[in-house]
């Protein structure tokens, strides 16, 4: 029987991932017999999970609470937390504190427990930790290069986990995650939320925002998708992984036209009517350092699968959320 744990469980990949462990009540073949859920607000336990679950409200790189919540020896930790891309390059100090300060504390935390502990770790990383000039499709070997604060903060918690699983205080995988769209909900901070923008608002009847140009590339998965790779990095055997413990995510390379075309597609023409063009210069320099496409070899080797295509993602949050 399982023990696991999930930090950022209050957010919106959290939830979508415990939703759906209450739906099986079982993570890489074992029951799961207690989960504790930790954020900065306490995270509400899924409805009819069929494990017993507690609900944390702290701040993870405070000295000490990471202790408290390693104490019980969870075989699972699922790290999702993170201050996002745009409230990071607003808030210097603030991000290096959650995503830096708070991941080491995590990490460290399960180095002193000892006694022949040693838990997977999943870690959701991000396709930021690469910076511009770029190939035409980034590959598995290319250098990684930040050019924003947060991609700075998760490519330094990359080399963490990979160090802490190299001395065997544990067993890491970081994923790099794309941009994950479309997001249910109101907007938040990051730099990248008008690519679900543009989708969620319009489906629901409200005008969106669009402060970039339509040829801007990116790339994208579903929070279905997302919480896919979150479970099989948890059932992975490190012998497969290998040394090299953080993989690029597969995903979709789509234009902002291409997501315009696919929301004709799905939901006709007045929904892409409510889209009003407003550039933006300082989302616009932000964006324009971020990758756009990937050859996602080794997750694909690895067996992670991602989305068919941009109206197979619009039809998932008509599914799931509408």
């Amino acid at each position: 029987m399982n023990r696991i744990l999930v930090i950022g469980a209050a957010g919106m990949i959290g939830r979508k991932l415990l939703q759906k462990l209450a739906q099986g009540g079982s993570l890489s073949g074992s029951r799961i017999a207690h989960a504790t859920l930790h954020d900065v607000v306490a995270p509400q336990p899924p409805p009819g999970a069929p494990f017993q679950v507690r609900s944390v409200a702290s701040d993870l790189s405070l000295e000490g609470e990471a202790d408290k919540l390693v104490a019980e020896r969870p075989g699972v930790i699922f790290h999702l937390a993170a201050v996002v891309s745009g409230e990071a390059e607003a808030d210097f100090e603030k991000g290096y504190r959650v995503n830096l300060d708070g991941t080491r504390q995590l990490f460290e935390a399960i180095r002193r427990v000892g006694a022949g502990y040693k838990p997977r770790v999943v870690f959701t990383s991000s396709i930021a930790v690469f910076g511009a000039p770029f190939p035409g499709a980034i590959g598995d070997e290319f250098l990684s290069a930040p050019l924003t604060s947060y991609g700075t903060q998760k490519a330094m918690a990359e080399l963490l986990l990979s160090d802490y699983t190299r001395r065997g205080f544990f067993d890491g995988i970081g994923i790099r995650l794309p941009t994950v769209c479309v997001r249910p909900g109101k907007p938040n901070r990051a730099a990248s939320g008008f690519f679900s923008g543009i989708i969620r608002e319009p489906l629901n009847g409200q005008e969106a925002v669009l402060p970039v140009s339509e040829d801007v590339r990116h790339w994208h998965a579903s929070p279905r998708a997302a919480v896919g790779f979150l479970l099989h990095a948890a059932a992975l055997a490190g012998e497969r992984i290998g040394p090299r413990r953080n993989l690029t995510m597969p995903g979709l390379s789509v234009t902002i036209a291409e997501q315009i075309a696919a929301l004709r597609r799905v939901a006709g023409d007045a929904p892409a009517r409510l889209i009003r063009r407003e550039p933006d210069p300082a989302i616009m320099r932000i964006v324009k350092g971020w990758p756009q496409n990937f050859d996602a070899q080794r997750a694909h080797e690895l067996g992670f699968r991602a989305d068919a295509s941009f109206e197979e993602i619009i039809k998932i949050y008509i599914e799931e959320e509408l």
